[in-house]
């Protein structure tokens, strides 16, 4: 008897399912009901067709009706809202929004990909015609129509999250005044406070406003503008105003059908991406999914995830068993010049999970210098305090930041640890790479930590050395010093310092850093050496604390 499985919703998830579900039961029915108009497009591609980096709109979409039933023989149908699932009777009520009627439908095996909302905060002036959300195609449209035939002079971005930051580029190159307001302490939550000052101050240079630990009050229409006033008593004129606070799963259906929720709002499944009734799966922005380091519950609106999840349903429903090991949230943003990739956890979330780990920060050049164009990359590592397991990785940079961050996304996929990560034997010619390339900088540096080779202490710590009980040394060069140091530090360039070792005492604790930690590495292996007991490295030394001390936000830029 042949199957017939429905799939509510299209996008990543719903719409590879279905076409795995094709190529293993080809006489399968499958019918695809999607309450917009388009079934699989580009979401990530969205922010760069507003500000005219894709040219033509069809490129955004990476599958039509037409398409589907031409190569698959799938029955899709748009502007076709499921209003209700029935598991008892197996059926899901259907409502034509084109021809404004509503039938059922009745399945063996359910699909629900309903995605995800963008949350639009319960305040004054939230209905404004100036006021956006980015999610879907017809939200683009709406959004790039606007721009082109207002032509808005500042923009006030909600939000500096991925889409935030994105759109924030779009609108700054089409010759928008951009101001971002966040309501965290920094951009970009999945990073770290030291590593999303990175970005902070790349913003300021690119005379983006910013606002941090602040939020959006009211919206005041003043007829020409609006004027958006926070919660700190600021009034920001802007033309338009775009929401990027976070997304909502879409999980209504699925909870009214009785099936289970879970504390993040998704819709629980399990490893098989079944729900709690064993004829409906779940995949994508909707579902609540295992993180792969730390085992907890998480929602994680990535389209990578989404995929496999859909091809995972796939094949459980054709009988192919098959797991989902968790997701590890790696992603990957364009911030103006800089690439910022994340993938694992943050120290928040190892502190919050009680996982005891390490970290460490290096900052290398993404190919040989003799080579021009190298640019320093930042490197952020997390790792367990005992295995050397590796737990997360954070790095920003120009160039080559992309195959860093896989590399060390696959090594965790794999189990791998920071001495593996020594070992790793990769691609080198001089325009690509360095013999010792980052990412086994990065492992050296973590694993001498850990062997106890040289022991570290990292930017937040500095405001808590006690000055009488300690010295904080400088061993750049006096011409570095100059241009700036950390207060109270003495300057001892590293290749003098075996000849001035009476001018440090003993009986204090020594506290030395360079520009990014190899100088001081250096320095710390002499002074160990010569009897120096109670000395330490500041981990990605001068210019991982630098930035982090710097004021971050960028308030009142356009006044």
């Amino acid at each position: 008897m042949p199957l017939k499985v429905l799939i509510v919703g299209g996008v990543a998830g719903g719409a590879s399912a279905a076409v795995r579900l094709r190529r293993l039961r080809e006489d399968a029915e499958i019918i695809l009901l999607e309450k917009g108009e388009h079934i699989s497009f580009a979401n990530c591609g969205l922010p760069y067709y507003i500000g005219d980096v894709i040219k033509e709109k069809d490129k955004l979409l990476v599958q039509t009706p037409k398409s589907m039933k031409q190569r698959f023989r799938i029955d899709v149908r748009i502007n076709s809202e499921v209003t209700r699932i029935m598991p008892d009777k197996k059926a899901v009520v259907v409502h034509d929004r084109v021809q404004d009627r509503t039938y059922t439908e009745t399945y063996d095996k359910l699909i629900l990909s309903p995605g995800a909302d963008p949350v639009k905060p319960d305040i004054p002036g939230i209905d404004s015609p100036r006021v956006f959300t980015l999610r879907n195609i017809a939200d683009t449209h709406r959004i790039k129509d606007y721009v082109d035939g207002s032509k808005p002079e500042r923009a006030v971005i909600v939000g500096g999250g991925f889409i935030g930051l994105e759109m924030a580029e779009n609108l700054y190159n089409l010759g928008v005044k951009v101001t971002v307001v966040e309501l965290a302490d920094h951009v970009m939550g999945p990073l770290d406070f030291e590593m999303a000052a990175i970005v902070h101050q790349h913003l300021k240079s690119k005379k983006v406003e910013l606002y941090l630990k602040d939020a959006v009050k009211s919206l005041i229409d003043a007829g020409s503008h609006t004027v958006v006033e926070l919660n700190s008593g600021k009034k920001l004129k802007a033309d338009m105003i775009l929401m990027g606070i976070g997304i909502r799963p879409e999980s209504r259906l699925a909870l009214e059908a009785g099936l289970q929720v879970g504390t993040t709002g998704g819709i629980v499944v399990d490893e098989y991406m079944r729900t709690s009734n064993p004829d409906i799966y779940g995949v994508g922005d909707a579902v609540e999914v295992k993180d792969f380091i730390n085992g907890s519950t998480a929602v994680v609106p990535l389209a990578g995830p989404a995929n496999k999840q859909g091809r995972i349903a796939a094949n459980n429903i054709c009988g192919f068993e098959e797991k989902f090991g968790g997701v590890q949230g790696t992603s990957i943003v364009k911030v103006f010049d800089l690439t910022v990739a994340i993938t694992g956890n943050n120290e928040r979330t190892l502190k919050k999970n009680g996982i005891e780990y390490e970290k460490s920060f290096t900052h290398s050049p993404s190919h040989a210098t003799y080579y021009p164009g190298a640019m320093l990359m930042s490197i952020k590592l997390m790792f367990g305090k005992k295995d050397g397991k590796i737990l997360g990785a954070q790095i920003i940079g120009s160039e080559g930041v992309d195959k860093r961050i896989d590399v060390i996304a696959t090594a965790i996929r794999a189990g791998m640890t920071v001495y593996d990560l020594e070992k790793l034997e990769l691609a080198y010619a001089p325009p690509y790479s360095s013999a010792k390339d980052p990412v086994n900088m990065a492992g050296f540096t973590a694993a001498n930590i850990l062997k106890g080779d040289c022991r570290v202490f990292h930017w937040d710590e500095v405001a808590s050395i006690d000055r009488d009980k300690a010295v904080l040394i400088d061993v750049r060069t006096p011409m570095e010093y100059g241009m700036g140091t950390i207060e109270g530090a003495v300057n001892i360039p590293v290749d003098e310092l075996r000849d001035r070792l009476d001018e440090i005492p003993k009986d204090k604790e020594v506290y030395e850093f360079c520009q990014v930690g190899l100088r001081g590495y250096l320095a710390y292996r002499i002074l160990a050496q010569n009897g120096f007991n109670h000395v330490k490295n500041l981990s990605g030394g001068y210019k991982t604390y630098q930035p982090a001390v710097q004021k971050q936000s960028n308030e009142n830029l356009y006044d």
